[in-house]
């Protein structure tokens, strides 16, 4: 899966299939199953690391998450996600962190949060031939400042700031924009006004591809779940009744069984009573 990929789908209105990962395992069955793309995303200091927020999440803790997702996935396209403040405090400071990213971390392609405020960071970055996800409407990063993890576009002036922002990333090289908690009406307009493919989460139906945090769409982050993301099994539910049955096997002296002992050669065997007998 490549950028042109990307744009491809959208042009042959084909959805895109977009999803979290932040190990090896998860990166190869992601693979295996052909998933488009991999976001290595900052929603890891949450569901992996238990912060608060994204807003601790450094860039040393990403990296070796970001080579772990790489040596397992080779077909999927992959994005790292720039934390906070990694990119804001000149457009420099962000080329070098983006490069990072792709030297380091392996990745193809980095995401950076915010609008019309970031265009030049993004042009910046473009220009030094790394491609950029945008990252608009509920951006965690900076959520504080817009009131909490509230919906976007819910009136025509803030769809219209909006769709100025979609616009603004494009013209500054994005080759695709993540729509996070925007109203459906809007975020339709985004998709049709952009000539790059739009990734919903929590934006409805009319996006050009989708997004989940695994963790959400497994079950293994019981915490909290988004209305928005759907879960298809609960794995934290599973894991939990594993973890029962072998607490219970281990103290009725049930595990471990004849299958999962090794034994020693009958000559072996043989010389050790002997020797116990002496």
């Amino acid at each position: 899966m490549s950028i042109a990929s990307f744009m491809r789908m959208k042009a042959e209105n084909r959805r895109i299939v977009m999803v979290t990962s932040y190990d090896y395992p998860t990166a190869a069955i992601a693979d295996a199953v052909g998933v488009d793309s991999i976001l290595v995303g900052d929603s890891y200091g949450m569901v992996v690391l238990g912060y608060e927020s994204t807003i601790p999440v450094t860039i040393e803790e990403l990296l070796p998450v970001c080579r772990a997702v790489r040596r397992g996935a080779a077909h999927p396209l992959l994005i790292g996600d720039l934390p906070f403040m990694s990119f804001q405090v000149s457009p420099e400071e962000a080329i070098r962190t983006a490069g990072r990213f792709v030297k380091e971390g392996g990745m193809e392609a980095v995401k950076i949060e915010g609008g019309s405020e970031v265009s030049r960071t993004v042009e910046s970055i473009s220009r030094a031939g790394i491609p950029v996800l945008g990252h608009i409407g509920v951006t965690p990063q900076t959520a504080t400042l817009h009131g909490g993890y509230r919906v976007q576009g819910r009136s025509v002036d803030s769809g219209d700031k909006l769709v100025e922002d979609a616009k603004s990333l494009e013209e500054a090289g994005v080759f695709g924009i993540v729509l996070e908690m925007v109203t459906e009406e809007v975020a339709k307009v985004v998709t049709e006004t952009v000539s790059v493919p739009t990734i919903g989460i929590g934006s409805g139906r009319f996006c050009d591809g989708q997004v989940l945090v695994l963790h959400d769409l497994i079950g293994l982050y019981p915490s909290f779940t988004p209305k928005f993301a759907k879960r298809y099994v609960d794995v934290a539910g599973m894991i939990k009744q594993a973890l029962q049955n072998f607490a219970v096997e281990v103290r009725n002296g049930v595990f471990p069984e004849e299958q999962h002992v090794f034994r020693m050669d009958e000559d072996q065997r043989a010389r050790l009573v002997s020797k116990r007998k002496i």
